[in-house]
């Protein structure tokens, strides 16, 4: 039962824009999408907040987040993994 449950979430994955806020990162999400009369490949983002209890993703780490309950105003996603970390410069 966990298992369907599980494959009904949504994840996504994109780039740590913000971690000033408590428990919460701002995610980045890239995508690219065909323009329906020029044809032309044309890159589309949206921000997604997502709860991050331990803090432990900073600035520039790509991640996965995984759709969830409502945990405020704006957060329904959850960091759930690293998919890679950022670089240090």
């Amino acid at each position: 039962m966990t298992e369907a449950k599980t494959a009904l979430k949504r994840t996504l994955v994109g780039k740590v824009v913000s971690d000033k806020r408590a428990k919460t990162v701002t995610v980045l999400v890239e995508r690219r999408v065909k323009h329906p009369i020029y044809d032309k490949i044309v890159i589309k983002s949206s921000k997604y907040h997502a709860h991050d209890e331990k803090g432990e993703y900073k600035l520039g780490d790509l991640i996965e987040i995984t759709e969830s309950r409502p945990i405020s105003k704006t957060k329904n996603w959850v960091a759930s993994r690293l998919v890679q970390k950022a670089a240090i410069v």
